[in-house]
């Protein structure tokens, strides 16, 4: 059997694993026997992955499309290649290297060599973005930038919301029917009810 790998480190709305699937689909990976998930690569548990870990048998190959998609943390990374030797699987990842212990448990020490190197840039990448996004998030809070999603006060409760907020009170109109009227979700009205509850 030949299974798939892709992932992503935030969810569906912030990045597309798509074009991943794709690229695995034209390498002969059939769109059933793809495993994704939104985890990011240093995690070691990660339901897909692990999943995909427990499903290979002898002979099966895992394909994905960069090493750092399958992980970004060498230990992890020796750890696969481990279980490929172990379990006479083929490990391919596209544009760089084939690993094929489907009919050996050992691996040329060139190959092991480079695995070990790109998981290591791989590692090292995902630490530099941290410490860029730490830097950067250091260096606005020193000017004086707020971070994160800016407080709600009574002020930025519309004031259709305020005035419909009595009827509301005395149980003239339902929490859906405030909601409708308003034109808002319920979660929103659910956070200004809060406010104007502690008013």
């Amino acid at each position: 059997m030949v299974y798939g790998y892709c992932r992503c480190s935030t969810n569906e709305t912030k990045q597309d694993v798509n074009r991943q699937k794709r690229e695995l689909q034209k390498m002969g990976v059939s769109a059933d026997m793809i495993f994704l998930e939104y985890e990011s690569g240093t995690k070691i548990h990660r339901p897909e992955l692990n999943k995909l870990l427990n499903s290979v048998t002898n002979g099966d190959a895992i394909v994905t499309t960069e090493i750092s998609r399958i992980t970004r943390s060498t230990k992890q990374l020796c750890d696969i290649i481990e279980l490929v030797k172990q379990r006479h699987l083929k490990l391919i990842i596209k544009d760089s290297i084939t690993i094929d212990c489907t009919n050996s448990d050992t691996i040329d020490p060139m190959t092991n060599a480079f695995l070990q190197i790109a998981g290591v840039f791989s590692e090292l990448e995902r630490n530099m973005i941290c410490d860029r996004v730490k830097s950067g998030m250091a260096n606005a809070k020193s000017k004086g930038v707020r971070l994160g999603r800016p407080s709600l006060t009574v002020n930025d409760i519309p004031e259709k919301v305020q005035v419909m907020f009595e009827r509301y009170r005395n149980k003239q109109i339902s929490k859906s029917e405030y909601a409708v009227l308003c034109g808002i979700s319920r979660p929103t009205l659910n956070k200004y009810i809060a406010l104007l509850t502690d008013k």
